[in-house]
């Protein structure tokens, strides 16, 4: 199961990273280096990218507690009697690794799209601490949506429990025992609905064979751009194609429909095409949700709370 699999590999990496600001502490600094420069690249990497959301995400706190306290060890532990020097082949992959892991973190905010034009909304929920599970400024973040349809600024967002959690397991079957499953989507602006569908059934995770031509949906116009919003519940969508609505709006609720491995909102923002290109076309837009982006990793405290 790939999310016990990015669960242990987000603990494992953590746990090196300490190991090796711990070792690099007893060491001088001739000989500690290559330990050095990889632990303190790696921390930071790891805090960042890291699925700790999916034990919780108080974890990524207590990992960053234990960090600076490796990095205190490094500074006032007593080091060992000088040893032979690492051999060359170790000081240069601790460099390899060392620069790869800085450039994931530089372009964690940074991304590689430039400066992308924005898009204001309001946020679609109004009450509850949601994370984005996916998101960001296209790659390396944002990687699952940044050959789709040129989401490379689309967002998955699912909402935590009162433990961190998106769930209250690790994983589940149960659709209920996802905290956003049957959560109400509001309109985040004043539109059209252009399309709205929720004949599709929710898929059991993991399984998500039925694809995106069986996503819940609900599609958005207004005088610049589109929204499209997906992976509605089944039979939950409660407004209609050419119908008006405003911002604070219910739509829908949260489901597992089409391409989607657990219950979550899938939403993507584009300026709208040239005239007789569809929608996804257009030029994907950075969402701003009440007047801030959002990366991957990020909660999000809705302002109703």
């Amino acid at each position: 199961m790939i999310i016990y699999a990015l669960l242990l590999t987000t603990l494992g990496l953590a746990f090196l990273s300490l190991y090796l600001l711990w070792k690099a502490g007893g060491q001088p600094l001739p000989v500690s280096w290559p330990r050095l420069v990889t632990g303190l690249s790696l921390g930071p990497f790891i805090y960042l990218y890291g699925t700790w959301v999916y034990l919780t995400i108080y974890a990524k706190h207590v990992f960053g507690v234990l960090f600076m306290l490796c990095l205190l060890a490094v500074l006032f532990k007593k080091k060992a009697a000088p040893a032979a020097l690492p051999a060359l082949w170790k000081q240069g992959i601790a460099v390899l690794f060392s620069i790869l892991f800085l450039l994931g973190t530089w372009l964690y905010f940074t991304g590689t799209t430039g400066k992308p034009r924005t898009v204001a909304l309001a946020f679609p929920f109004k009450k509850g601490n949601y994370f984005v599970l996916q998101g960001g400024k296209g790659l390396p973040t944002n990687i699952f949506h940044y050959s789709l349809r040129g989401a490379i600024y689309a967002m998955d967002i699912v909402k935590l429990n009162n433990w961190g959690g998106r769930a209250s397991t690790v994983f589940s079957r149960r659709l209920s025992a996802y905290t956003i499953f049957n959560d109400t989507i509001y309109s985040p602006c004043d539109a059209r609905v252009v399309h709205a569908y929720s004949n599709n059934p929710d898929n059991i995770p993991p399984n998500m064979a039925r694809g995106p031509k069986n996503t819940n949906q609900v599609l958005l116009e207004t005088d610049s751009c589109y929204i499209f919003l997906a992976h509605l519940k089944m039979n939950s969508v409660v407004v209609e194609d050419g119908q008006w609505v405003h911002a604070g709006e219910a739509l829908g609720t949260v489901g597992n429909s089409g391409f989607s491995s657990e219950p979550h909102l899938h939403i993507q923002v584009h300026a709208k095409p040239p005239e007789g290109k569809p929608w996804y076309n257009g030029e994907p837009l950075y969402i701003l949700f009440n007047g801030r982006g959002y990366l991957q990793n990020e909660i999000i405290r809705d302002k109703h709370q």
